[in-house]
């Protein structure tokens, strides 16, 4: 039996070789592409102004990865630009290892507890409401889909958040009065697969195999990827409800839920009829 492990790199390889060590023969077959920014300038801007937020949050592992990179060619040469993070926001387990493996103390993340089960914006919303005070600022830092470097890789108003960040915490935010700005801070899309890709892909669809979904948009690539597939005879994993649902509406028979920890996916690998 195959895994394909659809997420990102370089997570994707690290569940590859979780579930190799377990016994599985595991393949990655990202979905989702990451790339540098060719302006930084909102970037920058952003590291100057961290004082003046009270938490920034991250929506994924490449969105710490990029923030964090953009600060290495600044040279700090302002003192601003060393200002601390006051608080850290992440939505799951790989955006909070992401934290810490830039040097953010644990103690000033907050995240779902492990045994939550549940990683998304709601379950951050949960341990972070009663920390803000009306007035104070958040800065989301996120990735875009789009394929320039327009006026969206600037902060913006939360209300307009487009490209992979969902606006739900953005909104709860306002809501509670605080002031919601965001950055982008990487490019992301599919991936261009050469003929033997697509080829692999396509008999994955029928072969047995068990795909591995931690993203809804991982799931639209797919489906852009293989417009004519038949996943009829498909299986799959999904780490949210949100991703089950649609990697059911492109047609899978098969969808299992699993948190997105490697235990857990392993476990669902495992228990997939």
């Amino acid at each position: 039996m195959r895994v394909i492990i659809t997420r990102v790199q370089p997570q994707a390889q690290h569940w590859v070789d979780g579930l190799q060590r377990a016994g599985h023969h595991a393949i990655a077959l990202p979905l989702i592409e990451t790339r540098a920014l060719s302006d930084c300038t909102a970037l920058v801007n952003a590291w100057q102004r961290l004082a003046d937020y009270a938490a920034v949050m991250f929506v994924s592992g490449p969105a710490v990865a990029y923030f964090y990179a953009s600060k290495q060619p600044l040279g700090l040469m302002d003192n601003a630009l060393e200002a601390p993070i006051k608080r850290a926001w992440a939505t799951g387990p790989g955006t909070r290892n992401a934290l810490l493996a830039q040097g953010v103390p644990a103690e000033l993340i907050d995240s779902p507890a492990a045994e939550a089960g549940q990683y998304d914006s709601e379950a951050l919303w949960q341990q972070v409401q009663q920390q803000l005070l009306p007035g104070q600022r958040v800065l989301i830092v996120r990735g875009d889909s789009r394929s320039d470097d327009g006026p969206t890789a600037a902060p913006d108003n939360a209300a307009g958040i487009a490209g992979v960040g969902r606006d739900w915490l953005a909104r709860h935010l306002q809501s509670a009065g605080i002031l919601v700005d965001s950055v982008v801070a990487y490019r992301r899309g599919a991936p261009v697969w050469s003929a033997e890709v697509a080829l692999l892909a396509s008999a994955a669809a029928t072969d047995g195999s068990i795909w591995v979904f931690s993203s809804a948009e991982a799931v639209a690539n797919l489906q852009t990827l293989l417009r004519k597939q038949s996943w009829a005879k498909a299986r799959a994993v999904a780490t949210h409800q949100r991703i089950a649902a649609a990697v059911r509406a492109l047609g899978f028979a098969v969808v299992l839920l699993a948190s997105p920890t490697l235990p857990s996916v392993l476990a669902s690998v495992e228990s997939c009829p």
